[in-house]
């Protein structure tokens, strides 16, 4: 599906991985450019568990999103706004984030979206990153 525009989730922004990623798909969805198959989890999955982690609301999140500013300004909103996680926090999250898919609750949701693209004979990708790396043509096939 090739969504150039939508960064990899394993990009960091302040050390934590996939809120770039987030903000991405924000900005997009804002000027009506996200494409239609990620509308559904807008707010959910992924974009969930990290504005629990920065115990935000994912709503004021938007609107803070919507009224500009670099991704890092953005996060020092969410610090103020909700909580600065500590090194020990970022560690957990960035490890278990990397991780899903990979012989977890996740792993059937994974092992049927492989079979949905067409790529269940893919032993190279054995976690969510990495399924969306190759779905938007970040991964080599």
């Amino acid at each position: 599906m090739a969504v150039v525009s939508l960064r990899s989730p394993s990009k960091k922004v302040g050390g934590l991985f996939y809120f770039g990623r987030m903000l991405d798909k924000i900005r997009l969805h804002a000027k009506g450019e996200l494409p239609s198959d990620y509308h559904t989890n807008l707010g959910k999955g992924f974009d969930e568990k990290c504005v629990r982690l920065l115990q935000v609301n994912y709503d004021q999140l938007v609107e803070r999103v919507k009224e500009g500013g670099a991704d890092e300004e953005i996060l020092q909103w969410c610090f103020s706004a909700g909580r600065r996680p500590s090194e020990d926090d970022i560690f957990v999250w960035n490890e278990f984030m990397r991780k899903r898919g990979w012989n977890d609750e996740v792993s059937e949701i994974l092992k049927r979206r492989k079979a949905d693209a067409g790529i269940s004979d893919r032993s190279d990708i054995q976690t969510a990153f990495q399924f969306i790396d190759a779905d938007e043509g970040r991964m080599p096939s």
